[in-house]
């Protein structure tokens, strides 16, 4: 029953999961060497890959998939990539479909669901024939679709040796409820507004797919699921997305260790969101719930954040 006691404490100015998850997504800043790579997908698209190296030639890579409205120079993102850098692991930091500075070809973009890109992605990395280890981790949406990709019936390549999900919606029913709580405004504003904002050029760039006014109704985070991932990614509304989407329902089938990291006091989160029952049945889910951490917070003592120490000791344990 991997249900995995947490040796988490808390930075002492930081014990408010406000304050950090303010701190780790806004105010934290980090430096890091990066080379970008475009990748074309199979349905002609791209994304961009972030890359940063181990001082020496490495086997082994681990790749990073971003939260809602993130991208791959976020501290959240690079943090990791530096910790493994520093264990002679190689990075990616993943940007999924507009979200590298660059509007993509299609109407469509990324979203809770979209495993198919990261399926292209790890073949991709496969077919550079450097690595005999690949660890995936997921943030937050991004761990909501890394832990799809693991259960929903794709072939996991045997080069994927371990997994890891932080902050991470598993109901994204019950997190979109909690995101639209009154503690939740300052957060689902900024998210809101930058939607929306890129919404605005996918409008100009496809007129005929979206008018202004359609845009002008959307008030809240579920509007703007209703009036455009739903309908433009092939589901009936907001509601079918989040049931079709949400990676609770596959964590029973998870083959690949995975460990979900998710702070109780993790305010975008749902009681639904912390799935002791799946762990407990699936011997390949762990599940680790620390009473502190906040969204995407985990801000330790020394320099690394904890979800990036402890992913670096799950990988190293399941390898």
């Amino acid at each position: 029953m991997p249900i995995v006691k947490s040796n988490f404490k808390a930075h002492f100015g930081f014990r408010s999961g406000f304050i950090a998850t303010v701190y780790s997504g806004l105010i934290r800043r980090l430096k890091i060497k990066q080379f970008r790579e475009r990748i074309t997908l199979r349905d002609d698209d791209f994304i961009d890959l972030d890359w940063s190296y181990s001082p020496t030639p490495s086997k082994s890579v681990i790749i990073l998939f971003h939260g809602l409205e993130g991208h791959g120079q976020r501290p959240y993102i690079t943090g990791a990539a530096l910790h493994f850098n520093e264990q002679n692991i190689d990075a990616i930091c993943v940007n999924f479909r507009c979200c590298s500075g660059e509007l993509n070809k299609y109407y469509t973009s990324y979203h809770s669901g979209k495993t198919d890109d990261i399926e292209d992605l790890i073949q991709h990395v496969i077919s550079l024939d450097k690595y005999d280890s690949i660890f995936l981790k997921g943030i937050s949406l991004g761990g909501n679709i890394l832990l799809k990709y693991l259960g929903d019936g794709t072939v996991v390549p045997p080069q994927v040796k371990a997994a890891m999900a932080v902050s991470v919606p598993c109901d994204l029913s019950g997190s979109a409820k909690a995101l639209h709580a009154l503690k939740n405004l300052p957060y689902h504003i900024n998210f809101k507004w930058g939607l929306i904002q890129r919404l605005k050029l996918k409008q100009k760039q496809f007129p005929e797919a979206i008018t202004k006014a359609k845009i002008r109704s959307i008030k809240t985070l579920n509007d703007f699921d209703e009036v455009y991932t739903s309908r433009a990614h092939g589901f009936e509304n907001a509601q079918d997305y989040y049931k079709k989407c949400s990676s609770l329902q596959f964590l029973n089938a998870i083959k690949t260790p995975v460990l979900i990291l998710n702070a109780l006091n993790d305010s975008f989160l749902s009681e639904a969101c912390f799935p002791f029952e799946e762990a407990e049945k699936n011997p390949n889910v762990f599940l680790e719930t620390p009473n502190r951490g906040g969204h995407v917070g985990f801000i330790s003592r020394n320099g690394y954040y904890y979800n990036e120490t402890r992913a670096l000791e799950f990988f190293l344990e399941t390898k």
